[in-house]
């Protein structure tokens, strides 16, 4: 008989006062452009979503982040979404193999929740292509963009495993404010089903 395991996962909520901090403008190396929103593009923010979590733990804790259509269905709701701000939504591209193979590789976007408050969703860097700036670029680009439009306190949440994207937000002003465990449901065996909201 296969006994159901509730599993604890930590997250953090972390803010940004946007009142105390003047924005960066990114910085990105020449191999990368990050483009702006564009309804065209939903399709390559997903599949960035797909590739970049499928096979992290956050594809556990949110399943729809570890297949495909539903990265789909997630992107397209992200954007029909009344607060989605269209200034703090970017997708990083690989350019240096030339016009013809341009590779989207990183996605951003973010959710207003009040008049001056919103939230940073789903940053995505595809595994080829960490640890080469794009994460802090995107960031960058988002908070300047939620600045350019009035927003003076943003959030995010972050796995508390995730050690590098804890580091980046800490260096970009981020601060943590709350602590929130998600819940999964797994058999004995020990393999992933779902998670519990």
């Amino acid at each position: 008989m296969r006994v159901l395991n509730l599993r604890y996962h930590k997250r953090f909520q972390m803010e940004l006062d946007l009142r105390r901090l003047r924005p960066q403008t990114p910085a990105l190396h020449p191999d990368y452009r990050l483009s702006p929103w564009s309804p065209e593009l939903v399709y390559d923010h997903a599949e960035v979503k797909y590739l970049s979590f499928r096979d992290e733990l956050d594809a556990v804790i949110f399943p729809c982040l570890g297949d495909l259509e539903g990265c789909v269905k997630l992107m397209q709701e992200i954007c029909e979404r009344d607060g989605f701000v269209p200034e703090a939504t970017w997708l990083a591209r690989y350019v240096g193999a030339g016009p013809r193979k341009i590779e989207p590789c990183g996605t951003i976007q973010a959710i207003r929740v009040h008049r001056n408050r919103a939230n940073i969703q789903n940053i995505g860097v595809t595994p080829h292509h960490r640890g080469r700036g794009l994460g802090s670029a995107m960031v960058c680009a988002a908070v300047l963009g939620l600045h350019q439009v009035g927003v003076t306190r943003v959030a995010l949440e972050v796995t508390a495993d995730n050690q590098a994207a804890l580091r980046l937000y800490r260096r970009l002003g981020f601060h943590p404010t709350k602590t929130v465990y998600k819940t999964t449901e797994q058999l004995s065996d020990d393999s992933p089903r779902r998670a519990v909201r």
